[in-house]
């Protein structure tokens, strides 16, 4: 017998949800719009023929949902929208619709759900994100600031930038008789505040993923990912949180997963390959392309990766340094063939993922 009576199809938006509910035995539709008070859908819900079962896209509304009417005892099954299948002729789209396209879908075990993480997990990946978001902002506070800069004629050649020699080199550039113009002064005080008050903002979050890195149910998953070449405890936590639970892939679906694998069009005996997918998470992704680019230069282990090392199992340890030497052995054989560069260090990064995901499933 089958596990559901009725197939419930939600379309959740921030003021509005389109419920429609498709009885499995008799065929019959039973459509609603309703609020997004929990309270009301489970009354509804409640009202319908059991076992029920209720899919909804994931989206901007998040988990809530899910979790309030699985503790009610409903299963509800999340969908990814990039894997929901819709007829190629269908132009009309309304939510109407697509809460009835969505409890057909679920009658027919159609759908592809993501995973609900938990409150605690959700909560460390808002963190991740949140320092994310702080590193986009720094950068265009930044490139504003040096841009306003640029327009007066006024360059820095003391060597690296957002040093703190060119902290002083910017501090000492505000007595210029250039910036005596009320508003080109007001102009570069609101820039250079703007930087130091997001700098604040990047510290304060760099101090709480540290401490959750050591304290947390992520710590020996960030401790053995720490013995690879560019995955210092940031990276390593922001891999854990955004992957979660690494034992749903494997060495070979982990590149997939993540969007580092080729698009490719074949028929017959023609095979084409294109540019990467780009599917998946795309922090993750981030991490793993920038970690990938520190195994380019020799492999001579810092002071900093063995301290991250002796942190670690001498399994994970051993695992480590097996793959930091095949991962430079690869960059130098890219390096002879005059591969390009990003594209070289993109597969590199796919096999980074496969790496990190045997450490982290390493017991």
């Amino acid at each position: 017998m089958d596990r559901k009576r009725t197939s419930v199809g939600l379309d959740v938006h921030a003021r509005s949800v389109a419920a429609c509910a498709l009885d499995g035995v008799t065929g019959e539709l039973h459509e609603r719009r309703l609020t997004p008070d929990h309270d009301e859908l489970l009354g509804w819900l409640r009202g319908l023929a059991g076992p029920v079962e209720v899919v909804y896209e994931a989206g901007p509304t998040g988990f809530g949902l899910a979790r309030s009417l699985a503790g009610a005892g409903i299963s509800c099954r999340v969908a990814a929208p990039s894997r929901l299948q819709r007829p190629s002729g269908d132009r009309v789209k309304t939510d109407k619709r697509d809460a009835r396209h969505l409890a057909r879908l679920v009658h027919l075990d159609e759908i592809v759900s993501v995973r609900v993480p938990s409150v605690e997990q959700e909560a460390a990946r808002d963190l991740v994100r949140a320092r994310e978001d702080v590193r986009r902002d720094l950068l265009a506070a930044r490139h504003r600031l040096s841009k306003l800069l640029l327009r007066q004629g006024i360059v820095y050649y003391g060597g690296k930038p957002w040093t703190g020699n060119h902290d002083r080199w910017l501090q000492a550039r505000r007595r210029e008789a250039v910036f005596d113009q009320r508003g080109l002064g007001l102009a570069f005080d609101i820039a250079y505040d703007t930087v130091l008050a997001t700098l604040a903002r990047r510290d304060r979050l760099d101090a709480a993923i540290t401490e959750m890195a050591t304290t947390s149910q992520y710590t020996p998953v960030v401790t053995r990912l720490g013995c690879l070449r560019g995955v210092s405890t940031l990276t390593a936590f922001g891999l854990a949180v955004e992957i979660g639970d690494w034992q749903r892939l494997s060495g070979r679906t982990i590149g997939a997963y993540l969007g580092l694998v080729p698009t490719e069009s074949s028929s017959g005996q023609s095979r084409s390959q294109g540019s990467i997918t780009k599917t998946g998470n795309a922090h993750a992704r981030r991490l793993l392309i920038e970690a990938a680019w520190h195994h380019r230069r020799p492999d001579r282990p810092s002071v900093t990766l063995r301290r991250r090392q002796d942190l670690a199992s001498p399994a994970a340890r051993d695992r480590g340094q097996r793959a930091n030497r095949r991962l430079h052995q690869r960059w130098a054989r890219f390096d002879a063939r005059h591969k390009l560069p990003v594209v070289a260090n993109t597969a590199i990064a796919r096999e980074l993922a496969g790496w990190c995901w045997s450490l982290a499933v390493l017991n």
